[in-house]
């Protein structure tokens, strides 16, 4: 009995590979689209601040530990307004605000400006963990691992490709990233209307 394997393997299936699925194609693209302007504000944002108006360490890390604080106090009010307006209201807002913070990015040169507007960013992207909440109202009990992992993985392709592209474009001119973020967001809300609102 002591070498017994309390856990039986009947009823688990395990997946290795990565299935698309035609019917979860709206969480796919905007996972892609999060992560796209993800990369844009994690990336070129901070590189802003240290290249352009050459903030020093010091301050970046203040920066830093008021986002994680203001990250902290705002997720549950997030929360609430996920489930009081659903997800479509939410994700809206999102991409409306970022479409503002993009172009504030683009437009508006001083520090000061960039340093509120980089913490703005940091609360509206938190935003999308309605993505999450939305996968997991419409998915099939069964699909729901499968196609955070699918998402999981659009999400991240962006983290090489963004990068890459929006590199060579800063050597253009610096706005330019800013500018393509701020059309990732028109997208984005394009395709979030298409997210069904539940009845309450």
């Amino acid at each position: 009995m002591l070498s017994k394997n309390p856990v039986s393997d009947e009823g688990l299936h395990y997946q290795n590979k990565l299935v698309l699925r035609r019917k979860y194609w709206l969480y796919y693209t905007l996972n892609f689209l999060s992560g796209a302007r993800r990369q844009i504000f994690i990336v070129f944002a901070v590189f802003l601040l240290v290249e352009k108006y050459r903030l020093g360490v010091s301050t970046i890390a203040g920066i830093y530990v008021l986002n994680y604080a203001l990250t902290f106090l705002t997720n549950r009010y997030i929360s609430q307004a996920i489930n009081v307006y659903g997800e479509r209201v939410v994700l809206s807002l999102e991409s409306a605000s970022l479409f503002v913070l993009f172009l504030g990015y683009a437009c508006i040169e001083n520090v000061w400006v960039a340093v509120i507007l980089y913490v703005l960013d940091s609360i509206f992207f938190n935003f999308s963990i309605g993505l999450n909440t939305y996968l997991q109202k419409t998915a099939d009990p069964g699909d729901l691992s499968e196609t955070t992992a699918v998402g999981f993985t659009i999400n991240h392709i962006s983290a090489v490709v963004i990068p890459l592209m929006g590199g060579s474009l800063w050597l253009i001119n610096w706005r330019l990233p800013f500018l393509i973020g701020a059309s990732l967001t028109v997208v984005s809300l394009y395709f979030t209307q298409k997210i069904k609102i539940s009845p309450h």
